[in-house]
């Protein structure tokens, strides 16, 4: 895992997800797992770094569905579960690495940033001749 400090540096936008680790830490399998990687300090010093770096952290909904929704076409696969490694998709036949699948879903959910709104009483540059 990237540290909270060098992720930041150098881009304008990090995307995470909000994630249930109340409800991950319910499940045995995972909650030695989900305990160890301390998801929310993680978070909490992202956001510390990111504002420090002038980096935006966009925070993606806890219900959307990035793993399960296909990267090249859009179709769900609500049948996925955690066992499942690889995104076969149905309808486009994409095969993609699930994480690299959730990534490519992740980066497309964020706004694009706004445009930059013209100066105030600004003339066009004079055309040289």
């Amino acid at each position: 895992m990237a540290s909270p400090r060098s992720l930041p540096a150098g881009y304008t936008s990090v995307t995470i997800e909000d994630l249930n680790v109340a409800g991950m830490l319910q499940l045995r399998s995972l909650a030695r797992y989900v305990s160890d990687a301390a998801f929310g300090q993680f978070r909490a010093q992202l956001e510390y770094k990111a504002a420090w770096c002038g980096t935006q952290v966009v925070v993606a909904d806890r219900w959307f569905p990035s793993s399960k929704t296909c990267s090249g076409c859009g179709a769900v696969n609500a049948n996925l579960t955690l066992a499942d490694r690889v995104y076969d998709c149905d309808n486009c036949a994409l095969v993609i690495d699930r994480d690299v699948n959730a990534a490519v879903n992740l980066a497309r959910s964020i706004a694009p940033p706004p445009k930059a709104a013209p100066l105030p009483n600004a003339s066009p540059l004079p055309v040289a001749a």
